[in-house]
């Protein structure tokens, strides 16, 4: 992608409204665009990040068993009267009517929708366990939206929902999404820490809040220090072994961790005083299991193999995208801008042009920018007229991992600098070197 054609309008100065960094880097780095109040459109280097994002997302998704659909922002309000939601859920619930003046809602979640998908298709227990998923765009009308994406009134949610026959099925398929969110927030460069949570509106028996420690995380959460060293799941896990998944669950629940709503003081105080952490957090994800309080009240019942129906056990599991963004730059920034992990940048490399103009500067950067393009790396190409200061600023503001600065001194001798952003470690190299070292 080649900046002269490229839609990102930076931002000089920081913007008044933005009271925590991670907005401030947003707005600044043109990743996203406030609407109105807590609605936001995602510009493409925004955009870029947040499909990265949910592309991981997705892949975990997968790998632990749960199957793709996608359900409609929109519901019928009947379905929440039927799980008696509706009347309890409050006022973040936009309720709105159609032509016809039938009730409907902009969806806050979706479990009545997958339930109401699932009694109409399975009947059988032989089609347990079931694992649903989608990534869509939610709608809660927060009554004080602020952080930017951090908490606004529509935002992305991944919510997956689980149906077994038993409890301890259900267990199993919590377990399962247990492990791929420990694997999930890994590979978007942060340390989750899952925490016992209150159930909220959701509803339920059991429930972990993923938080990662951040300065300016919304609440006070509490846990022991080990949690930082903990191994993560690798990529083998087998998300089919009872006892495998169980002992993660089980090492991972095994030490104090509680948010400000579930903290237990005298519990805490039992954790040796030089183990015990206390830090702001950030809730990154969100997992319940919740029996039959959804399939109960909407008849969402199998025949089991004695015969008889019963009715489901049931599990949700909410990541939000749009809330992971600013939680990943709050996490990984400093005073120049945005410092992606490789995982999420949204390009590889940036190539900075320091003489756009130049015949032998142009050629080279062209080399490279096609040779790194056609390796498969998503580069970004300033080829731009800007003054070298302003090509460093941008480059460093937008947080891509590396850069390869291409100066006409340089040049004359064939040879370019190449930048890691988050090290600041700068080395100059030839340029058939610079390319082989990222193609190879």
């Amino acid at each position: 992608m080649r900046l002269s054609r490229y839609f990102m309008p930076i931002l000089k100065e920081n913007p008044k409204e933005a009271e925590i960094v991670s907005h401030r880097l947003m707005l600044r780095a043109g990743m996203i665009r406030q609407q109105s109040q807590g609605i936001y459109s995602w510009l493409p280097l925004g955009k870029r990040v947040l499909d990265k994002v949910n592309a991981i997302i997705r892949d975990e998704q997968n790998r632990a068993g749960a199957i793709e659909l996608s359900m409609p922002t929109l519901q019928s309000a009947e379905l929440w009267q039927e799980s008696g939601r509706y009347d309890a859920y409050g006022k973040e619930m936009l309720r709105i009517k159609d032509r016809q003046d039938r009730p409907m809602l902009y969806g806050p979640t979706n479990e009545e929708m997958v339930t109401d998908i699932f009694r109409s298709s399975v009947k059988s227990y032989k089609d347990l366990p079931l694992n649903l998923y989608h990534i869509q765009l939610k709608f809660r009308d927060e009554i004080r939206p602020r952080f930017g994406t951090m908490r606004s009134r529509e935002f992305m949610m991944k919510d997956a929902y689980s149906f077994d026959l038993t409890r301890e099925g259900a267990e199993h398929s919590y377990n399962k999404m247990f492990a791929a969110y420990l694997r999930t927030f890994d590979r978007l460069g942060l340390r989750a820490i899952p925490m016992r949570a209150d159930t909220g509106p959701i509803g339920g028996k059991l429930s972990h809040e993923f938080i990662i420690l951040a300065d300016t995380g919304e609440s006070e959460v509490f846990c022991h220090k080990d949690f930082v060293d903990f191994d993560i799941p690798g990529e083998h896990t087998d998300f089919d072994s009872v006892e495998g998944l169980q002992a993660i669950f089980n090492k991972w629940t095994s030490l104090y961790a509680a948010t400000s709503e579930m903290h237990d003081q005298a519990a805490f105080n039992a954790v040796p005083e030089g183990d015990r952490l206390s830090a702001r957090g950030i809730e990154v994800g969100h997992i319940f299991y919740f029996g039959t309080k959804y399939s109960e009240p909407m008849g969402a019942k199998v025949q089991g193999p004695d015969g008889k129906e019963h009715f489901v056990h049931m599990g949700s599991y909410g990541i939000g995208p749009t809330r992971l963004v600013p939680a990943i730059i709050e996490a990984s920034h400093d005073d120049n801008g945005i410092i992606w992990p490789a995982s999420v940048a949204p390009f590889d490399i940036v190539v900075i042009n320091m003489k756009a103009g130049d015949q032998a500067c142009d050629d080279t950067c062209e080399l490279i920018y096609a040779a790194l393009t056609k390796a498969g790396k998503d580069v970004l190409y300033d080829d731009t007229d800007d003054r070298a200061g302003t090509k460093f600023a941008t480059a460093d503001l937008i947080g891509v991992p590396v850069q390869i600065i291409a100066g006409p001194r340089a040049v004359a001798n064939g040879e370019v600098e190449v930048k890691d952003r988050k090290t600041g470690a700068r080395e100059t190299m030839t340029i058939e070197a610079a390319i082989n070292r990222f193609v190879a």
